[in-house]
């Protein structure tokens, strides 16, 4: 029986090296702890931390801070960087493409969690799925901030709920996205700006965001 699907979010680009744009964060240790506040009160599966570009102990130090997350109750992963995910103290990594992932397996598993998108095919993704990931997700934005159609999303994840066994993260560019994501089937709808350039606040916007959810939940 299918589960309750689940948030997942994506922080916006954090650390020292991020520019001064609403979408990138350079105060680590605050972005953290307000994070964590807000996710207290929404259920949230796990958070990526995307990573300015610093040095490896830079890195790390900044893994570890965004520590509190995980005593929300939401596991905390990395996006790319697998090899630092056990000396920050996070839970996984996020791999972009297939030889990402398959270069990252022997460093996370079986112990931590190695999750894969930028997966452009069925085929990428059932490649994914046979080398291991715990995870495959459709729809999230390129490096230049392109994403598939939603129409185009709702299909591949809707194939997916129907064959496979594995999660399925689908990457919800609005709110107004999380219904006829989780009705195709969606384990998980990851939101990234939606929330964190929401005017209300991340606190408003999750709480919105937990709402759909339970609505398309019932509806589903």
């Amino acid at each position: 029986m299918r589960h309750a699907a689940r948030l997942y979010l994506l922080t916006p680009l954090i650390g020292e090296g991020a520019g001064s744009r609403t979408s990138e964060v350079r105060d680590v240790a605050g972005f953290s702890q307000s994070l964590a506040q807000s996710l207290r009160g929404t259920d949230v599966a796990a958070v990526l931390l995307r990573l300015a570009d610093a040095d490896e102990r830079g890195l790390i130090n900044i893994i570890k801070a965004a520590a509190p997350v995980q005593d929300a109750g939401a596991a905390l992963l990395v996006e790319g960087r697998a090899d630092l995910v056990a000396r920050g103290g996070a839970d996984g990594a996020h791999l972009i493409g297939i030889e990402a992932l398959q270069a990252a397996l022997p460093r996370l598993k079986p112990d931590r969690i190695a999750g894969a998108g930028g997966l452009e095919t069925r085929h990428d993704a059932m490649v994914a799925g046979e080398a291991g990931a715990d995870y495959v997700m459709f729809g999230e934005p390129d490096a230049d901030g392109v994403r598939p159609s939603l129409a185009a999303i709702i299909d591949r994840v809707a194939w997916w709920a129907e064959l496979f066994e594995i999660p399925c993260v689908a990457y919800a560019g609005g709110l107004d996205e999380i219904e006829p994501l989780v009705a195709a089937g969606a384990d998980f709808v990851a939101l990234g700006s939606a929330v964190f350039d929401d005017s209300r606040g991340l606190e408003a916007a999750l709480a919105d965001a937990a709402a759909r959810l339970t609505i398309a939940e019932r509806v589903a």
